[in-house]
Formats: structure tokens, sequence, C-alpha cells
């Protein structure tokens, strides 16, 4: 027989419920026959009625509205993948995507691309900012510590930089798949009105990506093959792969590997030149 779903909610919620300390919510210690906050405290922190919160612990009362969850979630105080957990047993869906921006990584994230060496790696936002990079990115893609923040926005860097456009090996392909995957990453992060101003420029400045934008198509940016011109290597070939950050839906993880092994001597060739030239050549 298949657990009830709205007695699993209450058991969630008895769970987190008794995680709680009272005396560093400010609630007097007292007497309390089991750990954790009343159900009463519960929904006083909730705004919501102690009735109702009753009743969903119990099982009783219904499905409850996203707003109730997203109220008791701040109530107890759980983190984003508890939250997401609370609305998968409450609504049988994830909760709606709100985005938020990103202004870099952590030191551990960091050291995950630092660890690819001879293959470019870069973390972006959901909006195509580019906010961590390796030393192979910088050496055979973009050095991005040279560009402003505001600057560093792959969409900005695809129409508005002649450099990068020229490097491409068919840049109106791989525009249109750039467009094509931006746009469903955007929707799937709600970030649609964080692009508002990015989208408006780039129309202004960019009759292609005005064309592209209002063509309305989107890819998915999973995996596939990238042809390069580089300045001092000629064309290259490698494969992209694309990943997820866990716990972190805001950002996203691409890895370009050599597609060869002639790409990838070259490449290592190239990179321990680089690294091993004195500062400032």
């Amino acid at each position: 027989m298949a657990p009830d779903p709205a007695n699993s909610l209450g058991t969630y919620l008895r769970d987190r419920r008794t995680r709680l300390d009272p005396a560093a919510l400010g609630y007097v210690h007292g007497r309390r026959r089991t750990p954790g906050l009343r159900r009463e405290e519960v929904a006083q922190r909730s705004n919501i009625s102690a009735t109702w919160y009753t009743w969903l612990e119990q099982g009783r009362g219904g499905a409850p509205s996203a707003d109730v969850l997203n109220r008791i979630a701040n109530g107890l105080m759980l983190t984003e993948t508890e939250r997401q957990h609370l609305f998968m047993l409450g609504l049988g869906r994830p909760p709606e995507v709100h985005y938020n921006p990103v202004e870099g990584v952590t030191p551990r994230l960091q050291r995950v691309l630092d660890a690819f060496d001879i293959s470019p790696a870069i973390i972006k936002t959901a909006t195509w900012d580019v906010v961590a990079w390796n030393s192979a990115a910088a050496l055979l893609l973009t050095d991005y510590s040279k560009l402003p923040p505001n600057g560093r926005n792959i969409l900005r860097m695809m129409f508005g930089n002649a450099h990068i456009r020229a490097a491409q090996d068919d840049w109106l392909s791989v525009a249109r798949y750039v467009v094509g995957a931006f746009r469903a990453d955007v929707a799937r992060a709600g970030a649609t009105a964080e692009i508002t101003e990015l989208v408006e420029d780039l129309s202004r400045t960019s009759p292609e990506f005005a064309a592209m934008w209002r063509d309305n198509n989107v890819a998915a940016h999973g995996e596939g093959l990238k042809r390069l011109h580089h300045p001092t290597l000629g064309l290259l070939e490698l494969e992209f792969s694309a990943f997820a950050v866990d716990g972190r839906p805001e950002l996203g993880m691409i890895v370009y590997n050599p597609a060869n092994d002639d790409a990838a001597g070259r490449i290592r060739r190239h990179l321990a030149g680089a690294r091993q030239a004195p500062c400032g050549l």
C-alpha cells in the first residue's frame, strides 16, 4: 500500500520542527514534553493559524497552497533543498524558480575548475555571465580577467567582440545555438526579468541578435563539438559538456576537452610554454 502523501508531509514537518532550538529562537526554555518548537510556535513564525498547521502535521485539511508552504519553510528555517522537498511532499512539484544573482564561486568550486589541466572550464550564471574560469580557459578561450565584470557575458562577447566572432569556425550556427540555449536557461532559472536590459541592448546594437531572438528558438545546452580558430594553434576541435552545479541551480559549468590526440598535444605544449613564460611576457 502506497504511503499517504499527506502523512509523509506531516512526518517531515514534525521532524523539522523537533530539530529547532527554542532558546536560540527566543522562546523560553521552560518544561517541554518533546524537543524542538511547539506547533503553535511554528504557526506563529509562519504567520498561519495554529489549527491549520496542526491539521497539516496530522494529514488533514487537504493540500496546502504554495504560499503556505513558503511561509512554513521560512518558519522552520529550511534550506533551499529542504524547501524543494517540502513542496514535493505537499504539492507533488518543486517550487517556482526565483533567480538569485551570483557574483562569484566558492574556493572549492574554483579548485574543481583548476583541476582540469588542459581542458578550458568555466562557470556561468543562468544569464550567461562568466563568474569563474581556469587558466586553460584564459589562454585558449578568453582572458576574462582583462574584461570588466559586466563585459563577461557570453552573448555580449559573441555579438559584440570581433575577435571572438572571428575565432568561431561557423559563427552563424554557433550564435544561433548560443541564443537558443540562453533562452532555455533563462526560462528554467526564472530569470526573464533580469535579462530585459541585456536583450534590449543587444537587439539595438546587433540586428543579427534581434532576428535570432525574434525566432524564439530554444536549444538544449548539453554537449557538442566546438571548432575554434586559435591565433597560435590554428583550428582546434573541442568537445564541450555542460553540467549543473548541485545545490546551485543558478550556476552551470562548461568543460571543453580536446577532441583528438593532435589537439590535446598542441594544447598541452602551448599551455606549458605559456605557464613557464616570465611574468609580463
